[in-house]
């Protein structure tokens, strides 16, 4: 955690089970796609004071050991906006990944199963090539998976639908 902490702001990288993982910059679709849905997403979260929601790179310290994540989008309910102090320190209520060209596991398994041990409450994946959305709402301690969305988001947690 120390090495992450010391690295320059802004640098694309993420700790994950103590392991430094680096990334591109992303192309123009992953941007695109995540142009549009921060702009509908803070709206509408803006709109009916839900919460707050940021974009990459923003820090999420999930623990102070070894996990520390810069999700492509994340929100953080009204109740729970005492875990922003600078950075995030705890666990986002709703985060959503786009894929990266060369490693989509990177998103599809470790950070899934990262997000599904410290109980993210929804997590979706969109994929920029397919413009699928696979989703997954956290319940009984497990990922459990949404309906499978073409063209956009539909957040059982925020209650709305998202085109991207």
């Amino acid at each position: 955690m120390e090495v992450y902490k010391m690295l320059p702001e802004g640098t694309l990288a993420e700790l994950i089970d103590g392991i430094l993982y680096m990334s591109p910059s992303p192309i123009e679709k992953h941007q695109r796609i995540i142009t549009r849905l921060i702009s509908q997403i803070f709206s509408y979260c803006e709109k009916h004071d839900l919460g707050e929601v940021f974009t990459a790179p923003f820090d999420v310290y999930l623990d102070e050991h070894a996990n520390a994540v810069q999700p492509d989008i994340l929100f953080i309910a009204k109740e729970n906006l005492s875990i922003i102090k600078r950075h995030v320190h705890g666990v986002p209520d709703l985060i959503i990944e786009i894929l990266s060209e060369g490693n989509p596991t990177h998103d599809t398994k470790r950070k899934k199963d990262l997000y599904e041990k410290f109980g993210v409450k929804e997590y979706w994946i969109v994929d920029p090539e397919t413009r699928q959305a696979t989703g997954y709402a956290f319940s009984d301690g497990v990922f459990k998976s949404l309906p499978l969305s073409s063209g956009q988001i539909v957040s059982p947690l925020l209650g709305e639908t998202f085109s991207f």
